[in-house]
């Protein structure tokens, strides 16, 4: 659904902090930091995750899954991949 990474970065874009996004998502802040802590997937409530998700979404931000397809206009910020090896 979404990772911390994920979360770090669209917070980064908006220009945010942890107490804005956690007051945006009707969570608290401590909730958020858990969240972002991880490199993978953020596990957690399914209740909170969906409201980060939706709150991200409102402010403006296109969550994009793994291998998918970026179909909104506008500027964006993708992870490559690893390089390929020889």
């Amino acid at each position: 659904m979404i990772t911390g990474p994920q979360m770090r970065a669209a917070r980064a874009l908006l220009g945010i902090d942890q107490k804005t996004l956690a007051q945006l998502a009707g969570l608290s802040v401590p909730t958020i930091q858990r969240m972002e802590a991880g490199s993978g997937n953020v596990r957690g409530v399914v209740d909170s995750l969906t409201k980060v998700v939706a709150a991200l979404e409102h402010a403006g931000i296109e969550l994009i899954g793994e291998g998918s397809v970026s179909t909104a206009t506008g500027r964006g910020v993708r992870l490559k991949g690893p390089p390929p090896e020889p």
